[in-house]
């Protein structure tokens, strides 16, 4: 009998041993093997310039390797579409524009994930505005000579953009209805690929990420019209913003964002979060992000979840007035 009483206390000592250890985990979640940021466009952009920034000091926080990955196509949606079917442990993410993710539900017919259900919001990065640029040959300095130019030269303009449905292509869309003008759209394998072909002149205009375009406008490459949001950037002070413009889109921009896995343990998003906002926090790296044009910005999972509801939306109505609809 009391062989038995022994083995009985001895069970309930290692059950609950085990279970202050599963308690411990799922507080201090740990990161067992290298961590994968995928990035669903081509280098040189905006996202794998975050991702490449922030990647080395996730991985000393997290102790494992940080292998940044470029999946383009399909508008980000290959790059998305693996993270939504990855192993729901937080060892994947997918950093990217925010806004094309956004509006992917409404632009394609047969999407092979849902960001709603396949995917989880860790937090957002930063924001960067768009910068409204020409080629240097262009013979317009303002916004208002551009839509002069436009409205003399219908469908002679080329708008070069990321990706068809990208937040910069709609933005696009939307300017031209307001100025009430015509251009073509020209869509390439993401921002960098655009701003070169803006820069050797096969198209003529570009809206995109001043994280990745600022460096072009200030060696002259690229000619500065306006910025995106609310107020001019440092480093081009001289450009206007759309809010001093009284245009669409004000809050149009590189929404760049941290996503995993849908089902993926709420300890592992958390910590997530809470390594990033310490990496954000970091002066060197606030500095660099700050110089190139953008805003650190970090918030809640709820906060993200939050903002991705009503882009969704917001984004969504433009894809349907315009009639955009990809397979």
């Amino acid at each position: 009998m009391r062989s038995r009483r022994f083995v009985l206390v001895a069970l309930s000592v290692l059950a609950a041993g085990l279970a202050a250890g599963s308690l411990a985990e799922a507080a201090d979640p740990q990161f067992t093997k290298p961590v994968r940021i995928i990035v669903p466009y081509a280098p040189g952009g905006s996202s794998d310039i975050l991702a490449r920034l922030i990647g080395p000091h996730l991985s000393k926080a997290v102790g494992q390797p940080v292998i940044v990955e470029n999946k383009p196509g399909a508008t980000g949606n290959i790059g998305a579409d693996l993270v939504a079917k990855a192993e729901k442990d937080g060892h994947t993410l997918l950093l990217a524009d925010m806004g094309a993710v956004a509006a992917a539900p409404s632009l394609f017919s047969k999407l092979t994930y849902d960001p709603e259900k396949d995917l989880t919001g860790v937090g957002m990065i930063m924001f960067a505005p768009y910068i409204l640029a020409v080629h240097p040959s262009l013979p317009v300095k303002t916004v208002a000579e551009l839509v002069a130019y436009a409205k003399a030269n219908p469908g002679k303009l080329a708008l070069g953009h990321s990706g068809v449905g990208n937040a910069n292509h709609l933005t696009g869309i939307v300017l031209a209805k307001h100025w009430a003008i015509d251009w073509k759209y020209v869509p390439y394998k993401g921002g960098a690929a655009a701003i070169r072909a803006v820069v050797a002149n096969e198209s003529n205009v570009i809206i995109n990420g001043a994280l990745a375009t600022q460096p072009f406008v200030t060696q002259n490459q690229l000619k500065g019209v306006a910025v995106s949001g609310a107020k001019r950037l440092e480093a081009l002070k001289d450009l206007p913003s759309f809010k001093e413009l009284s245009l669409p889109a004000v809050d149009s921009g590189t929404w760049q964002g941290v996503m995993t896995t849908a089902g993926t343990p709420t300890p592992m998003v958390a910590r997530l979060n809470a390594e990033l906002k310490k990496i954000l926090a970091i002066p060197e790296i606030e500095k660099k992000i700050t110089e190139l044009g953008g805003d650190v910005e970090i918030g809640s999972p709820e906060d993200f979840a939050a903002w991705m509801k009503a882009n969704m939306k917001s984004w969504g109505a433009v894809v349907r007035e315009a009639n955009i609809k990809l397979e």
